[in-house]
């Protein structure tokens, strides 16, 4: 795999344990869940962590902001295949632009 696409997957995979993860806690915290579910939120967050680090940059701050704006395009993704709510234009237009931003943070060039 190349490394943009590396990245990519890390990033990709990242944000769907950060989101299964948080999920998990809100499960139980606002619907009643069953506390094993903490486990599975901890299990992914911690996944979500490890996934972060396959990111190719040479500082950690970078990574975690580009992986911000694919965090907003997959939170969007949840919300409508998980929860069933579509998102509107201004969701779609906000994530494109998210979007582009971290393609600047990772791929600008660096001199």
């Amino acid at each position: 795999m190349t490394l943009p696409g590396l990245t990519l997957a890390a990033f990709v995979l990242a944000a769907f344990c950060e989101i299964a993860g948080c999920f998990a806690f809100w499960h139980v915290v606002r619907h009643g869940g069953s506390p094993l579910w903490l486990g599975v939120g901890l299990a992914n967050l911690a996944a979500f962590a490890y996934a972060l680090t396959f990111v190719e940059s040479d500082a950690a701050g970078r990574a975690f902001a580009a992986y911000g704006g694919i965090y907003i395009v997959a939170s969007l993704a949840w919300l409508w295949g998980v929860e069933g709510v579509r998102p509107d234009r201004w969701d779609a237009a906000g994530a494109l632009i998210c979007l582009a931003g971290a393609a600047v943070i990772v791929f600008g060039p660096r001199g």
